[in-house]
């Protein structure tokens, strides 16, 4: 059933109604579900300028995506997240209906719950406070301009979401100062990590060529499996680097080996690995990648023939540098869950790796043990707690890079 707009705005700052109402949307990747719908009418009523955009790419589906802004001046604080979800799977492991909602002992269950709709709701939420103090019926003169950056391309290909949705606004003309991603960024408690920065990731695959042949006539054939382990070895035998102050040493992990050989008597033709690195910012994909080709000239010679193909999609690292901003963020969660949260760069990546190229952007977000699993769930309390958190993030912003 599509999510109805509460008839209140009281009702409509509770950020567990509204994620309860975005979990009814089945927005399972690249389907909006009706939850950029619900949004966008949320947004609209409460006087925020609002845009449905939909972007395309050949060979990816269609998604669709929303920007939505309050006020006209600057500085413009953006919060930016996802309301497309990973499918639930089998919907009859789970102990609630995994796009009902339900609430059972201060826990909230749903696809979303975590990743991200909670965060979602919860700058949703603040967000409206926002725009009722500060709108015409509000108190106040307008400190400058808060905005939500939404796309429901998070969680598939994320081609047709945050990326382009950036550009598309940059053609318009339309800045963001700074930036706020939602994702689930807190390890075991509420506030005890905020992400300052992400490791680039870089993936590549290793061809090692030979000849096929019959085990029993070994000089007939050429076994590429040999020079493989040769080059892995290489691989592996030095670190990247040793990190520095905010970055973890950059870590290179092969993820398969394959020779597409079901037999025990043929000597197969070629072997394949595939690797993914995760890098700190002491590196680009491009000197990584030179790097990774400088160590397996070397080991190879003249004795193992080999192909290295890296993937057109990497990301690079970054770092929002302490400072006011970050100092902003963390002292809203300071004060609202009372914990002094790690100031972090570890994990996977997250649509920061495109936000940075416009604004400074910190992350900060729910606990995120339970995400993408059956019964994902997070405390109602965690939910309003965060909330406060984006709301306090607003009062601060606003009282250090207003004008």
């Amino acid at each position: 059933m599509p999510a109805t707009v509460p008839s209140s705005r009281a009702d409509a700052a509770d950020p567990v109604e509204i994620l309860r109402a975005l979990i009814r949307c089945p927005s399972v990747t690249p389907e909006e579900g009706g939850a950029l719908a619900y949004l966008d009418a949320l947004l609209s009523a409460a006087g925020f300028a609002t845009h449905r955009v939909t972007l395309t790419g050949p060979d990816t589906p269609d998604v669709q995506n929303l920007y939505a802004r309050f006020g006209t001046r600057g500085p413009n604080l953006c919060f930016a997240g996802h309301t497309d979800v990973v499918p639930p799977g089998n919907a009859a492991h789970w102990r609630f209906p995994p796009f009902e909602g339900a609430i059972q002992d201060g826990l909230i269950y749903g696809r979303g719950a975590v990743d991200m709709k909670g965060g979602v709701a919860a700058f949703i939420a603040a967000g409206l406070d926002f725009a009722a103090t500060h709108g015409p019926g509000g108190k106040g003169e307008r400190p400058g301009s808060i905005s939500f950056l939404l796309t429901g391309d998070e969680e598939g290909p994320a081609i047709n979401g945050t990326e382009k949705l950036l550009r598309w606004l940059a053609d318009r003309d339309e800045r963001i100062d700074h930036c706020v991603l939602g994702e689930p960024s807190s390890r075991a408690a509420l506030g005890d990590m905020v992400k300052i920065g992400r490791r680039g990731s870089l993936s590549g695959t290793l061809t090692v060529h030979g000849r096929q042949g019959h085990v029993g006539y070994p000089h007939l054939a050429e076994n590429p499996i040999p020079g493989m382990v040769r080059l892995l070895a290489a691989l592996k035998a030095e670190p990247l680097d040793g990190g520095n102050a905010h970055f973890q040493a950059s870590n290179l992990e092969v993820v398969s080996v394959d020779v597409g050989n079901p037999a025990f008597n043929v000597i197969p033709a070629e072997a394949r690995a595939r690797f993914n690195i995760r890098f700190n910012d002491l590196w680009t994909p491009e000197t990584l990648a030179a790097e990774i080709e400088r160590r397996m000239v070397a080991a190879a010679g003249n004795e193992v023939r080999f192909a290295l193909a890296f993937e057109a999609r990497s990301s690079d690292s970054f770092l929002t540098a302490p400072g006011e901003f970050v100092d902003v963020v963390v002292e809203a969660v300071a004060q609202a869950t009372g914990q002094r949260p790690e100031l972090s760069t570890t994990g996977g990546t997250s649509d920061a790796r495109f936000i940075k190229d416009y604004c400074p952007v910190v992350e900060f977000g729910l606990v995120g043990t339970s995400m993408h699993a059956v019964d994902e769930s997070t405390p109602i309390d965690e939910v309003r707690a965060l909330a406060r958190v984006y709301a306090g993030t607003i009062e601060r912003y606003f009282a250090v890079f207003g004008r």
